[in-house]
């Protein structure tokens, strides 16, 4: 463990953002972390895991702390259940490969997804008609100002779209150093009722998938439309999808017929966050070295040297294009800095 000065972090976040870190160490155990926390070499801490949901600034006067926690253990099982405790460290597609390969089902729609273990219930990170709080039991923190290891369970966590109490009331005050997730061993209940997924089942004439058959589905989908960090610098989808009130969807269709629609209840819709960007003419547009994904309207992109003030500027031009034209107001999904 070594504490390194104005460490660059363009090789640590999926935007590929050169950003420069006053403080930076990497950490292999739960005793490492309260190690360097108890040093007090900052008082800004920052926490670092797979970097997939973050934009950042050209510099960071923080102690970048990198969580390397490792380990996947399986608590206990039943002939229908088992319960898996994950460190924070690990990668999140590999671990749900790992559960895959076990046959172990809940978490199928959410392969491919970048990012590590641990920061997956901060954003409550969800696809294809899958949340992680739908196999989340609980998940084991660090307090950052006493050194007190505590758990929060799946209610504790107030766990909302793409959001949870990290981000909220508990936001800088923890660290997720594990998660536990309950997972099925049979009967799996399969979500496959979005339509891509369907699709691609179809193509390949599985009329009984598998958990394997979905999460390949899954992986086909998301690399059919979304860029890899690793040719191209980019967090994922960059905005939330609005959920609108009845009155704001209706004045919505009128000017929109055409727009697609979720309904989530009958007085809140859930309208494409890329089909408003799509609509508002960004999609494939490249200014500088920022861009929006000629496939994914959702995605904002680093074509190569662009900083995270330049890809910010182009994700408020978009909100503010979108404002005028539809009436609402899309969020970042990426945490800015």
């Amino acid at each position: 463990m070594r504490i390194e000065e104005n460490k660059s972090l363009k090789n640590y976040n999926t935007f590929g953002i050169d950003c420069t870190a006053r403080y930076f160490v990497s950490v292999e155990t739960v005793e490492e972390l309260k190690e360097v926390l108890s040093q007090k070499i900052s008082d800004e801490i920052f926490i670092l895991g797979g970097g997939s949901n973050m934009l950042l600034p050209a510099k960071l006067n923080s102690f970048v702390i990198h969580l390397n926690l490792k380990g996947i253990e399986v608590l206990d099982e039943t002939q229908s259940e088992v319960r898996i405790k994950v460190m924070a460290g690990e990668n999140w597609h590999e671990f749900v490969q790992y559960c895959i390969a076990n046959d172990f089902g809940g978490l199928e729609n959410l392969s491919l997804i970048p990012g590590n273990v641990g920061t997956a219930p901060i954003q409550n990170i969800g696809a294809y008609g899958v949340e992680l709080k739908d196999t989340f039991e609980s998940c084991t923190v660090l307090e950052i100002e006493n050194l007190n290891e505590k758990e929060f369970s799946n209610e504790e966590c107030k766990f909302g779209y793409r959001n949870s109490i990290f981000k909220n009331e508990a936001k800088g005050k923890y660290i997720i150093t594990s998660v536990t997730f309950k997972l099925t061993k049979k009967d799996h209940k399969l979500s496959i009722s979005y339509g891509d997924i369907q699709k691609v089942l179809a193509e390949k004439n599985i009329l009984n998938p598998s958990i394997k058959d979905v999460s390949d589905a899954v992986i086909a989908i998301r690399q059919s439309k979304l860029p890899d960090p690793k040719v191209l610098g980019n967090s994922g989808s960059f905005f939330k999808n609005p959920i609108v009130d009845k009155v704001t969807f209706e004045e919505f269709r009128k000017k929109y017929p055409e727009a697609p629609f979720y309904e989530v209840s009958p007085t809140e819709f859930k309208i494409p966050a890329g089909w408003l960007i799509e609509k508002s003419g960004f999609k494939g547009k490249r200014f500088g070295d920022a861009g929006v994904h000629k496939k994914q309207a959702l995605v904002l992109v680093n074509y190569g040297e662009a900083t995270g003030k330049e890809i910010w500027q182009l994700a408020m031009d978009i909100q503010k294009k979108v404002k005028d034209l539809s009436g609402i107001t899309i969020e970042p999904e990426v945490n800015i800095f």
